[in-house]
């Protein structure tokens, strides 16, 4: 007799499954959860499906080229991977396999604070990068943080801002899972043998945007925006880019889906600055809708962590492989030749609450 083996993934959803049956469960609770009830966390997705799309027909554009330039950053196609953190607990080559993924795919990889490795290894591995910081009370350890972006080749930095406290993850608390593992710890706190708290204060505010924009000359990108009047007061302050988050409905339960904000942060920057999405991104189509809706891109957290324990490297490499043809194909079908061709002008409205 023959043992039976699982059906190789088709799409990003199947690896979720997958990936849980690797994984601790309370390491696979702290990857998939989110605040409280987690209404936002499912919102994210219900956007996407309630979204729909219009296509045009008989466009003779053959097939379409993917590739775009995001703060002057060139990537393979308008998706990036999300910082996420702790990425050793989902395999041992950590955020290197992901790197290195990312690197294989040609796409950005926003590299976390957080991550289990330093920000120099995963530069190592040779993906486009850019550097996500939370901005520490300590700024003279920030400005530190900042030096070795740079110094590693991050092109941008992304400046997580809903986070003036942590939402509270009760999946954990049942868990009880709040510390990391022995032998994993947040690589790039270490400081003289020390590894420094990560402080999330309600105190950082726009005055240390200003602070950063002094302190650095890498484009700065805010990530956390929904409410139009941030993202205009984000451009007051030369802010390069902002990313339309709700953190993954991880922060503030109930808050709207990021999808369904990103529009409304679109009209109020006026195309001033670029505009990313994350939050709910399963499918090719739902790239197009955050496309449609004012992104210049796209970014995936959750799928690329399921891809990376199921089968690290190969895995992350299989979920953007899955997420490029997806796209190619919706592009064909709504008869656009490009990333750029993409506009509202696709979009067929709401199809149901």
């Amino acid at each position: 007799m023959t043992r039976e083996t699982a059906p190789a993934p088709v799409n990003l959803r199947d690896f979720e499954p997958a990936a849980r049956a690797r994984l601790d469960p309370a390491h696979y609770d702290y990857f998939a959860g989110g605040a409280q009830d987690e209404i936002t966390v499912a919102a994210n997705e219900a956007a996407f499906r309630r979204h729909t799309l219009v296509p045009r027909i008989l466009r003779g554009q053959g097939a379409p080229r993917l590739e775009v330039t995001v703060l002057g950053e060139s990537a393979s196609m308008p998706i990036l991977l999300a910082p996420t953190a702790f990425h050793r607990l989902a395999h041992p080559d950590a955020e290197r396999a992901t790197a290195r993924a990312a690197a294989e795919a040609g796409v950005i990889m926003i590299a976390a604070m957080l991550s289990t490795v330093t920000i120099e290894q995963i530069a190592a591995c040779g993906a486009k990068l850019w550097f996500q910081l939370y901005i520490q009370p300590d700024l003279d350890f920030t400005a530190s943080l900042v030096r070795r972006a740079e110094d590693a080749g991050c092109r941008a930095l992304v400046v997580t801002a809903d986070s003036p406290a942590l939402g509270r993850n009760e999946r954990g608390d049942r868990n009880r899972f709040h510390d990391l593992p022995p032998g994993i710890h947040c690589a790039n706190m270490e400081e003289e043998g020390k590894v420094r708290q990560v402080v999330l204060s309600p105190d950082i505010s726009w005055r240390h945007v200003d602070w950063l924009k002094e302190t650095t000359s890498l484009p700065i990108v805010l990530k956390g925006v929904l409410h139009p009047e941030d993202a205009r007061l984000a451009v007051e302050h030369g802010v390069d880019g902002l990313i339309v988050s709700n953190h993954g409905g991880r922060q503030l339960d109930t808050v709207p889906a990021s999808l369904d904000r990103l529009p409304l942060v679109a009209e109020a920057v006026g195309g001033t600055v670029p505009l990313l999405l994350d939050g709910g991104v399963r499918r090719g189509t739902d790239v197009v809708k955050a496309l449609a809706l004012g992104a210049a891109a796209a970014a995936i957290g959750r799928p690329a962590l399921w891809g990376l324990a199921v089968a690290g490297q190969a895995g992350v490499e299989r979920v953007l492989e899955l997420l490029r043809n997806e796209l190619a194909n919706a592009l064909t079908l709504c008869g656009a030749a490009s990333p750029a061709d993409v506009t509202d002008g696709l979009l067929g409205g709401v199809a149901w609450k």
